[in-house]
């Protein structure tokens, strides 16, 4: 072991780690189903749970992102065509991969999913249509982007689908 690497250990006993993945930041799902669709956090559990004993988060997300809209199309279409479709989802830290954007403000989660709803089958499916409404409204009324370093592109980002 030379000098450096006893340096550089020394170093990095006295770091410690901040915390990233924190509610509202926006993450891109890695694994599963929902694999290459976006989430916001709404709440994260850094230490596990009873049934989870790890580390994971509640995500919502888009499963089908709203699709593109011109002044051409009348108002049926327009409705038809900027429809969410919501996921709610318990995810491992492992399966997702933080992004830069980080929503605060605009969109709120707490009210609208609670963890006590999640638990049923027939009460998550009405959670997510109160999502599903919620969601599109909030695409519906966003702000034009003023800049670059305007905090609604964060949300643009949000409802724009992932292209790799």
């Amino acid at each position: 072991m030379c000098i450096r690497d006893r340096y550089m250990g020394n170093l990095l006993k006295n770091k410690v780690m901040g915390k990233f993945l924190k509610p509202g930041r926006i993450v891109v799902v890695l694994n599963g189903r929902f694999a290459g669709r976006k989430g916001i956090i709404v709440k994260n559990y850094d230490e596990g749970t009873k049934e989870r004993r790890f580390g994971h988060c509640l995500v919502v997300g888009i499963n089908r992102y709203p699709r593109k809209v011109t002044k051409r199309m009348n108002q049926k279409k327009i409705d038809k065509r900027t429809r969410v479709k919501p996921f709610i989802r318990y995810i491992n830290y492992n399966h997702l991969m933080p992004t830069r954007y980080q929503v605060t403000g605009d969109l709120d989660f707490k009210n609208i999913v609670p963890e006590e709803k999640l638990g049923k089958p027939e009460e998550r499916a009405e959670v997510r249509k109160s999502l599903s409404v919620y969601l599109k409204d909030r695409y519906r009324n966003l702000p034009a982007a003023k800049g670059p370093n305007d905090k609604s592109t964060h949300t643009r980002f949000f409802f724009k689908k992932l292209r790799f």
